[in-house]
């Protein structure tokens, strides 16, 4: 059985497109970036803690490339009933950085903030369809 959630493509004024989908993390709704070239889903350590102050952070000995860098400290967290639609995740681990720049480059641009980047790892695991035409993302269960 697929099951899809709606995508919102944003111009970055001129110089690309992203999509952005909402999903629900600690039972609040937040966006993220779909991101293809993301090996792994990565949310914003500020906004995490935000949305639950009691998040289980964990220090990671892994540094992240990416991102316009090749050093950001990371950490990395289990995230228990992420939503995306109808999908739901009970239990899934995902990077924390501080993402507060690309936050900063969207609110200059007129978008909104986001939680981070919906990755490979989800995309792959949930056999993810992606349909730019009609604005939606399909997954498996």
């Amino acid at each position: 059985m697929r099951v899809s959630a709606p995508l919102q493509i944003i111009d970055l004024n001129g110089d690309g497109f992203h999509p952005l989908l909402n999903i629900k993390v600690y039972g609040k709704t937040f966006t993220v970036v779909l991101d293809t070239g993301a090996s792994k889903t990565a949310f914003d350590k500020g906004l995490l803690l935000k949305a639950n102050k009691k998040a289980l952070i964990n220090d990671s000995d892994i540094l992240s490339t990416g991102l316009g860098t090749n050093n950001m400290q990371s950490f990395t967290a289990t995230i228990h009933d992420m939503r995306i639609g109808r999908l739901k995740i009970p239990e899934f681990q995902v990077a924390v950085l501080d993402l507060s720049t690309i936050n900063i480059a969207y609110t200059q641009l007129g978008h909104p903030q986001v939680l981070g980047v919906l990755g490979g790892d989800i995309l792959m695991k949930y056999k993810a369809v992606i349909d730019y035409g009609k604005q939606v993302i399909k997954f498996k269960l």
